[in-house]
């Protein structure tokens, strides 16, 4: 089971890298990684769980924060009320942004990451809409567009992948100004 000990933090050299592509089949080593690292997520949303084993809340986890150089993340975006099903729910391997929209958009509160252990405040604009392909476990290939919240937690997981922090798209000299033509979501 991964926990908050497992998760490397920003000074780490793995999250400044560019992950390795991820060849079918999986090895079982990878399968295990996709499924503890989706389980880290559904653990984090859990109120009991997460308090009991202190760990921090989740939308995503990609690979290189368990200190693992691959193109996998894992993506969990909840439903709006606690019985709704996932909004997105799946195990990335090698994703790619095929499209994106012009019209960015940022969170309101701005981002966090489970690798990274104090508030950067600041606007991170990303774009609103993505055209998104990856793999599954079983290396089926999938397409799919996303929107709003969904697309940004997408678009970060895939930073991950690439060496990227959130904060590194924060306007260094005026973080709480809204980038021109960007959207706010609340």
């Amino acid at each position: 089971m991964i926990t908050m000990d497992n998760i490397i933090r920003d000074g780490n050299p793995t999250l400044r890298a560019r992950a390795k592509a991820i060849e079918f089949p999986l090895s079982e080593e990878d399968k295990k990684l996709a499924h503890d690292m989706m389980e880290f997520l559904e653990n984090s949303q859990n109120p009991e769980i997460a308090k009991k084993y202190h760990l921090r809340a989740g939308v995503g986890l990609a690979a290189p924060q368990v200190d693992v150089s691959k193109r996998m993340t894992a993506v969990l975006v909840p439903g709006i009320e606690d019985d709704d099903e996932p909004i997105f729910k799946h195990v990335l391997i090698n994703p790619t942004i095929l499209s994106e929209s012009v019209q960015l958009a940022a969170l309101g509160e701005g981002e966090g990451c489970l690798s990274v252990d104090r508030d950067i405040p600041g606007y991170v604009p990303r774009h609103d809409r993505i055209k998104l392909r990856w793999y599954d476990l079983d290396g089926n290939k999938h397409v799919e567009r996303l929107r709003d919240y969904p697309a940004i937690v997408v678009q970060h997981e895939i930073d991950h992948l690439n060496g990227i922090l959130f904060y590194d798209h924060i306007n260094k000299e005026q973080p709480l100004t809204v980038p021109e033509g960007t959207i706010i979501l609340e």
